[in-house]
C-alpha cells in the first residue's frame, strides 16, 4: 500500500464517523421511532401537571411543558407493560372525571381538579399499602413522579422556582497564603 492509498482508506473511515455521529446525534430524540402520547393526551398531562405543581408567583408545570418529558421518559425508557399501566392511566383518569362530573379533566374547574386529583391519590396510596412484590406500581405514582421530575430539570423548573446559581461559591483570586488553621 502506497501513501495515498492509505490516506484515501482513513480519509473514508474518517468520513463516514463523522457522517455517522452526526446523523445519531442530530436524531437522538426520535430514535426510537415515533412517540406514544398525543397532542390531546400531552395537553391532558399538561393540565394534570399544573393541578400538581400550579403556577404561583413562579411558573407551574403546564409552562415547563411536562408532558414533552413524560412522552420521552415512556417512549424511551418504560418497558412495555409500564408503558401499558401508563397509557391506561391516562383513560381510567378521563372515565373517573366523566363519572364523577360528566365532563372531561380539561373541562372542569381547577376546585375539581384538585379533588379529583385527591381522591385518586387516596387510591394511589391505599394500592401501594396493600402491594404486593412484583405488582406493578399506581398509574398515578407515575403521573406524580413524572410531574416533579420534569418541572425539576426543566429551564422553568431549575431557574424560576429553584434557587438558581450558574456558578456556585466565590473565587477570591488574591489572598493570602497563610494556612487557615
Amino acid at each position: 500500500m502506497n501513501r495515498r492509498e492509505a490516506i484515501e482508506k482513513v480519509t473514508f473511515l474518517l468520513g463516514g464517523a463523522m457522517t455517522g455521529s452526526h446523523a445519531f446525534l442530530s436524531s437522538s430524540f426520535t430514535f426510537r421511532g415515533t412517540r406514544l402520547l398525543s397532542e390531546e393526551q400531552k395537553a391532558l398531562l399538561n393540565e394534570i401537571g399544573e393541578t400538581i405543581l400550579p403556577a404561583t408567583d413562579t411558573p407551574g408545570a403546564k409552562e415547563a411543558d411536562v408532558a414533552a418529558f413524560m412522552d420521552v421518559i415512556v417512549t424511551d425508557c418504560y418497558t412495555p407493560a409500564e408503558q401499558r399501566i401508563f397509557m391506561e392511566g391516562i383513560s381510567k383518569l378521563e372515565e373517573a372525571c366523566r363519572k364523577a362530573y360528566g365532563k372531561k379533566f380539561g373541562a372542569i374547574s381547577p376546585a375539581l381538579r384538585e379533588k379529583l386529583l385527591t381522591d385518586i391519590d387516596k387510591e394511589h396510596i391505599a394500592y401501594m399499602a396493600g402491594k404486593k412484590s412484583g405488582d406493578p406500581v399506581h398509574y398515578f405514582r407515575m403521573f406524580k413522579e413524572l410531574t416533579l421530575a420534569g418541572y425539576f430539570t426543566s429551564e422553568a423548573g431549575a431557574t424560576k422556582f429553584l434557587k438558581y446559581n450558574p456558578a456556585p461559591g466565590r473565587y477570591d483570586g488574591c489572598t493570602s497564603e497563610k494556612p487557615w488553621y
